[in-house]
């Protein structure tokens, strides 16, 4: 299986590494395609060499990849997927690697979101009704955040999901 994971900007961006990691020792061919704010969390480096593959961080420089890419792929993943990036699908706009590979993944193929962020922003209306939007589409498969200690010290919902859960959403997402 191919998995076009998509990383957003935000602390949970290693954690990402992990699930990398667990999904090529699974046996699939993982890209990664990058946020230009995430390579601040971990770099492209990482993922390189965890995946085997290159990384994606501009969506200009080869004109044609991202449509290639989305082609490539049997599903997508988001990764930490941050409020800002859930508004951009939201709203269909298209204005980074990762946004724009996914407007152009083909019809059918699903996506996995896993968003991670503070507890007020995950529970901020506009997040809500955004996600809410997504998953009525029905292309998007939709991995609650867990409560914990955030990084910015609150206690509550927020927290990526545990990478083994992100793999086995992705997994029965591609299987349909």
């Amino acid at each position: 299986m191919n998995v076009l994971l998509c990383v957003t900007g935000g602390i949970a961006a290693y954690r990402a590494c992990e699930l990398v990691s667990l999904t090529v020792k699974r046996g699939h061919a993982v890209r990664v395609v990058m946020t230009r704010s995430a390579p601040t969390f971990v770099g492209p480096t990482t993922f390189e060499a965890l995946s085997g593959h290159p990384v994606m961080t501009d969506t200009f420089a080869d004109a044609l990849a991202h449509i290639e890419w989305a082609k490539w792929a049997n599903v997508a993943a988001v990764a930490p997927a941050s409020a800002n990036f859930l508004g951009k699908l939201a709203c269909g706009l298209a204005d980074d690697a990762p946004s724009t590979v996914l407007m152009a993944l083909p019809r059918g193929r699903r996506v996995v979101l896993a968003p991670a962020m503070n507890t007020e922003m995950w529970l901020n209306p506009v997040v809500v009704r955004n996600l809410g939007w997504l998953a009525d589409l029905g292309r998007y498969d939709i991995v609650a955040p867990t409560e914990k200690r955030l990084a910015c010290g609150d206690v509550g919902p927020g927290g990526l999901a545990e990478p083994a859960d992100v793999l086995a959403r992705i997994e029965a997402s591609a299987a349909g």
